[in-house]
């Protein structure tokens, strides 16, 4: 497969080169910055000097990426859709690691994002693969999920398809590592705002918000909202995302565990820890691993979900490249069956 890399120096752009490095069926031909135009990749990120040798392109002549067979595309938000529209009409497959082709409405993502939409016929598949597998294989363009979405979706899925759980009570607290803010410069990011230092931020209005909700009312057959509120810790990599819900009555512990299992028993990136099991950033870094345990309080008949992963990998690049291979009918592990990083 001839790969382009539309943005490649944020760090889901370099996080696709590491991954793709590795893949047995990926040619990387195009890499982009439009900040770095005619700079050698390995000056930016000498880590992986030696498994390319390649110098960054604009995007702005995209019809010379019309010899890719498929283009990530790991840009901001409001900036994918004008190349996901000439490059798709082109013949080419688009993966967008942003958000502008995560929602089936349109009119949600211009709300929360507050640009317009200028693809609205896309017919995009929204790319939680574990959960949308099948309409990825005919997808054209795929929207990957975010990193929040990601870890939170995956520990809800199974309650909210068995029925298990009262919708209306979802509560999703979420800490993430500094690389999810981008590479970058902000005040937010610096190491002496960082360094030592927990906060939440974006209470109630955090714009993975829909997009998890949007996941959770397709499963559930009606519309489910919630409240999310985000963190920042002070690691680089890594979501921990604790869900906490109602039972309905009735419910028992044993449902609960068979729901899971019944999800995701076959899911290879998917790792059941069981009822009691405690998932953990550091068990999950560097790979494309979603790590899930439960608890039941049976004092306020709640269950409580706890999901670990690796945002710049189940959470970004890693999960498109797992998109990559089921579009093109490969091994849906091929690239990606690194373990772990650990200590």
């Amino acid at each position: 497969m001839k790969v382009s890399i539309i943005g490649a120096t944020g760090y889901t752009g370099e996080e696709l080169l590491r991954i793709l490095a590795n893949h047995p069926q990926a040619e990387i031909v195009h890499i982009t910055s439009e900040s770095q135009t005619g700079t050698a990749i390995e000056s930016i990120y000498p880590h992986i000097t030696g498994f390319y040798d390649k110098t960054l392109e604009s995007m702005k002549d995209l019809d010379k990426l019309a010899d890719s067979d498929v283009a990530f595309i790991a840009l901001p938000h409001g900036h994918a859709m004008e190349a996901g529209k000439r490059l798709s009409a082109q013949g080419v497959k688009i993966i967008d690691l942003g958000a502008d082709y995560r929602f089936r409405d349109v009119g949600v993502y211009e709300q929360w994002y507050k640009v317009p939409h200028t693809h609205p016929e896309a017919n995009a598949v929204y790319g939680l693969t574990e959960l949308n597998r099948d309409a990825v294989k005919e997808a054209t363009i795929v929207g990957n999920p975010g990193c929040y979405t990601t870890a939170s979706i995956l520990a809800l899925a199974p309650l909210v398809s068995c029925q298990l759980i009262e919708l209306h009570t979802i509560i999703v607290d979420a800490k993430s590592g500094v690389s999810g803010a981008g590479r970058s410069l902000s005040l937010g990011s610096h190491f002496t705002e960082v360094f030592e230092n927990l906060k939440a931020y974006n209470i109630a209005g955090h714009r993975h918000t829909p997009e998890i909700e949007q996941a959770l009312s397709l499963l559930a057959g009606e519309t489910v909202i919630l409240s999310f509120t985000p963190h920042l810790v002070p690691m680089a990599r890594g979501i921990l995302s604790t869900c906490y819900a109602s039972l309905k009555a009735g419910v028992t512990a044993s449902q609960v565990d068979e729901a899971f299992q019944s999800l995701y028993q076959k899911e290879y990136f998917i790792r059941l820890l069981g009822r009691g099991g405690y998932p953990s950033t550091k068990q999950t870094r560097g790979s494309n691993f979603c790590d899930l345990g439960w608890h039941i309080d049976s004092r306020t008949n709640r269950v409580i979900v706890v999901s670990a992963i690796d945002n710049l990998v189940k959470g970004a690049a890693g999960q498109a490249v797992q998109n990559l291979n089921v579009m093109f009918g490969l091994e849906e592990r091929t690239g990606l069956e690194q373990a772990p990083l650990y200590p």
